[in-house]
């Protein structure tokens, strides 16, 4: 695959940087940018109920936008919600999903998960009362199916589980977890926030009740998610937010909802987010996610080979099912300080919990360098971070 930063205008005002911090936000390519100002310039207008040219066209690629992340997914397009995010999308979910849940009642979650997918669940229990359940790991640090087995019982009334970590990179069986949450009759929830961006995600074969992400893990804009759900689920799902667009009639006692999706995008979404949002997948598309996939998965081999070489240097994580998201420590230095180091000769990684405080406790870790790749990056921005961090073992003398 050619070398795509060409076609990212942060890497040519940005020209020494190796961005290596893709899980925590993806850059932008030029047809992205462009597309967003042109909404800001050319025809901003808001959506659905403006009866002149400029807002018919917003609307037009707004719902657009839509359709390209159902096919993307292999959904429908009215089972696309259109939010802020991934963390928006499910604290949705978990507000209107566990208003009738009891004491007797239970959901499990992973001990992999980001905090968005573990507190908003954690502050409901103190509320409602019901149990959490945790998937742990197995001693390839990869979730323990056959504990999933055991805990997912009859009183399971939600499975809410990462896709990918965001931390250690490892893939979980989406597919075989949520068939075992249908056994039960539990909700499957899924946090897509990496996936979309590393793999190919199709909803119906997975069989998920839900699937939730962000725009700007995977070349989008920020500001900007979504929540794909079953048509099924959604007719019984209650709005979270009120307000305009999502309502069909208000009368002084009673309101009576939009159709699906809409009623679950109250108010002016993020236009011309959502807009950014469509041109970045079908930037992927045109390079091909399956290029994608296998360029990413050799690059990531290569990272790891060389980073193996490195003395004192441990890499975290399943050396099988895994992504191009590497987290690593080096024996008596703090992530901080390689970070700080690296920084100053252009590479960029996250260093820290990554929001995966319960993951890294269970790790009995403090904290780790994550380094994470996407389209854009090469053998060259790899190559650097092993020099930045051999230089901060020396500077350090460990």
């Amino acid at each position: 695959m050619k070398n795509l930063k060409q076609d990212f205008p942060i890497f040519k005002n940005q020209n020494n940087l190796a961005y290596l911090d893709n899980s925590s936000t993806t850059q932008m390519s030029e047809g992205v940018v462009k597309s967003i100002n042109k909404y800001n310039t050319e025809y901003k207008a808001n959506i659905h109920r403006g009866l002149y040219k400029i807002s018919e066209l917003a609307t037009q690629e707004y719902e657009k936008s839509r359709s390209v992340v159902a096919n993307f997914i292999n959904a429908k397009d009215s089972e696309i919600i259109f939010n802020s995010g991934t963390t928006f999308g499910i604290n949705h979910l978990a507000y209107s999903l566990c208003k009738n849940l009891k004491s007797t009642d239970n959901i499990v979650l992973t001990i992999m998960e980001h905090h968005a997918n573990f507190v908003p669940w954690q502050q409901l229990s103190k509320q409602y009362g019901f149990e959490i359940r945790l998937i742990e790991l197995d001693d390839n640090l990869e979730l323990d199916i056959e504990k999933a087995k055991k805990i997912i019982d009859n009183n399971t009334k939600i499975v809410s589980f990462v896709h990918i970590s965001n931390t250690i990179g490892t893939i979980n069986p989406a597919k075989t977890i949520v068939n075992i949450a249908n056994k039960v009759g539990a909700i499957s929830i899924i946090d897509g926030a990496q996936s979309i961006a590393h793999m190919k995600v199709d909803v119906k074969e997975i069989d998920c009740d839900f699937f939730v992400f962000s725009g700007h893990k995977v070349g989008g804009p920020t500001g900007v998610g979504v929540i794909y759900g079953k048509s099924t689920r959604l007719e019984k799902l209650e709005p979270f937010i009120y307000g305009g667009s999502m309502i069909n009639e208000v009368n002084i006692d009673e309101s009576v909802w939009n159709e699906i999706p809409y009623r679950f995008e109250a108010g002016t979404p993020n236009i011309s987010g959502v807009i950014g949002l469509g041109k970045a997948l079908e930037y992927i598309n045109k390079i091909g996610l399956d290029n994608i996939i296998k360029y990413e998965q050799s690059l990531t081999e290569y990272a790891i080979a060389k980073l193996n070489k490195i003395d004192k240097l441990k890499i975290i994580g399943s050396n099988k099912n895994r992504v191009g998201i590497i987290s690593c420590l080096v024996e008596g230095l703090h992530p901080h300080d390689i970070a700080t180091i690296l920084d100053k000769d252009g590479v960029a990684v996250r260093a820290g919990l990554h929001c995966t405080e319960p993951l890294m406790n269970y790790l009995q870790v403090n904290g780790t360098i994550r380094v994470s790749f996407w389209v854009y990056n090469d053998k060259d921005d790899v190559d650097r971070l092993v020099m930045g961090i051999k230089k901060a073992i020396k500077l350090f003398k460990i």
